[in-house]
């Protein structure tokens, strides 16, 4: 089926966006914390008028600003790839995946960009309580942009709210509201975003600590440090709360990528829930390695209990999937492909048929294809026509694996240090206890890495599909030579390593200067 497709333009359209997307999200989750880090700190300042809170604002508000500048050249860098790298893609869906990038771009983008310049240029010029307006719309912004660019990416998980036109070959919106309530949409803002909160607190405890441990502004570092770790708290509560539900719509909608996070391929009742563990190779199966995960530390029953509420419950796994499973009414994988054909050949008959001029046979092949019995049955999996075994639905286990776990466990290792950080803060006696301000500074890298692997989990665990069941990755690319996606890729790479040594470069003399310079 695939013996036309240029595996090495789709691994470097892959590799080149997967580049992008990953520079891009180093950026991203601190412009979303820090923001309203930021609004809590000068509603401080607001409501008592102490200049302290509003140096405190200000270098943070630096902070912000560098980091805000460089998220954007790559956020435009990679909407723009959806045109160049995956042309093919944006034909298929692009009246639905368009629309919520184009509010982004219309309504969120433009209040945030509007709003910033009061908020950086403002102070003086305009009253205080307009000053404040101005950095909550921008922290408002930030997050509806994200919101907008999360529901184009949760419908490509969970494709609803749309129907298929065999005129054009498209697929077209029907359904807004479908959409935008997208429970993956949902699931996925709500988690995003919280993500960026706990990132931001650790961001501003760890530089707070910096400036304890150098015996420098001390009041603004534990004023700092008792803001973001009570921020950062609650951040993380509903960050776990927001996990626990995106694992149960993905067990819904996406089951083969829920199955790759536990390793899961023997489907089974009380299914317990992986702590941490170790994957080993079981054999070769028909097209992917099956892995067994051994030393492992487990809580029993609790994947029963996190996926369908009852510890008796049956978790399908990698192999339900890849062979079905009749008594609990999954699917092949083979059977999938043998549908996936019959709508394929069905829609390339009637666009004979029309090409022909053949009226009569092509208004017969329209009403059969566009019958609800035959989309619920046969269209539902399109995408399985243009895959070659039955093991293709299986994506890179042990990445997903392990960086799923990774960031779980970061997680709950981020929860401490926000309570050993507003405890010690309370207690006033957060500048003896020099180890823990160590660790803070040692924490702030490891913040990031649970930001990529989440992205990691999310976007290699649903491998093979761009759109679930309906597009492969493999057809979704643009018809350009390999050898420019190389090289595109290859000045990319040059280009964001040093758009980031750069604002590391430019972060790092800010925060050194402190918040002296503000006052100047």
């Amino acid at each position: 089926m695939l013996e036309n497709i240029d595996l090495s333009l789709v691994n470097w359209s892959r590799a080149q966006f997967a580049l992008t997307a990953l520079y891009h999200w180093l950026f991203v989750p601190l412009t979303l914390g820090l923001s309203f880090i930021l609004v809590i700190m000068e509603t401080k300042y607001f409501r008592t008028g102490s200049e302290v809170w509003k140096k405190i604002t200000r270098f943070w508000m630096k902070l912000f600003g560098i980091n805000f500048a460089i998220g954007v050249s790559t956020g435009i860098i990679l909407e723009f790839q959806f045109g160049t790298n995956w042309s093919n893609y944006s034909w298929f869906v692009g009246d639905i995946f368009g629309a919520p990038l184009a509010i982004e771009g219309i309504l969120a983008f433009f209040m945030e960009s509007t709003f910033i310049a009061v908020m950086f240029f403002g102070w003086g010029k305009v009253s205080k309580r307009f000053h404040l307006v101005s950095t909550w719309l921008v922290a408002i912004g930030a997050s509806l942009s994200a919101l907008w660019i999360l529901v184009a990416g949760a419908w490509m998980e969970n494709p609803v709210g749309m129907v298929f036109n065999p005129e054009t070959a498209r697929n077209e919106m029907n359904n807004f509201w479908e959409v935008l309530t997208n429970p993956v949409a949902i699931d996925k803002f709500f988690h995003t975003v919280t993500s960026g909160f706990v990132l931001a607190s650790l961001f501003v405890i760890a530089i707070s600590a910096w400036f304890i441990l150098k015996n420098r502004e001390k009041d603004m570092a534990l004023k700092s440090i008792k803001v973001a770790a009570v921020f950062g708290f609650f951040a993380s509560v509903v960050l776990i709360f927001t996990g626990d539900t995106s694992a149960r719509t993905l067990a819904k909608v996406q089951p083969v990528k829920f199955a790759a996070m536990e390793a899961h391929y023997a489907g089974e009742n009380n299914a317990g829930l992986t702590v941490i563990g170790f994957l080993k190779d079981v054999g070769e199966l028909d097209g992917f390695t099956e892995k067994k995960v051994v030393a492992k530390i487990e809580i029993p029953s609790l994947l029963s209990i996190m996926t369908n509420g009852s510890k008796n419950s049956y978790v399908p796994g990698i192999k339900d999937f890849v062979y079905g499973n009749e008594e609990h009414n999954i699917l092949s994988a083979e059977e999938k492909m043998r549908r996936g054909r019959e709508a394929r050949d069905l829609l390339f008959s009637y666009k004979e048929a029309k090409k022909t001029g053949n009226e009569v046979l092509a208004d017969e092949l329209k009403i059969k294809f566009d019958d609800a019995e035959f989309q619920q049955d046969c269209f539902k999996y399109f995408g399985y026509a243009f895959l070659d075994k039955p093991g293709d639905i299986v994506p890179n286990v042990p990445i997903v694996f392990y960086s799923f776990h990774i960031m779980v466990a970061l997680g709950f290792l981020f929860i401490l240090i926000q309570i050993l950080a507003w405890f010690y803060s309370y207690r006033n006696n957060l500048d003896t206890k020099k180890w823990f301000l160590r660790l803070a500074i040692f924490i702030l890298p490891l913040a990031y890495v649970a930001q990529e692997t989440g992205w990691i989990v999310t976007e290699l665990g649903r491998q093979p599909w761009v759109i679930q069941d309906l597009m492969p990755v493999s057809i979704a690319v643009s018809h350009v030579s390999s050898a420019t996606v190389q090289l595109t890729f290859w000045l990319f790479t040059i280009l964001f390593t040093a758009l980031l040594v750069a604002e590391i470069s430019i972060m790092k003399r800010q925060i050194q200067n402190g918040p002296k310079i503000e006052e100047e």
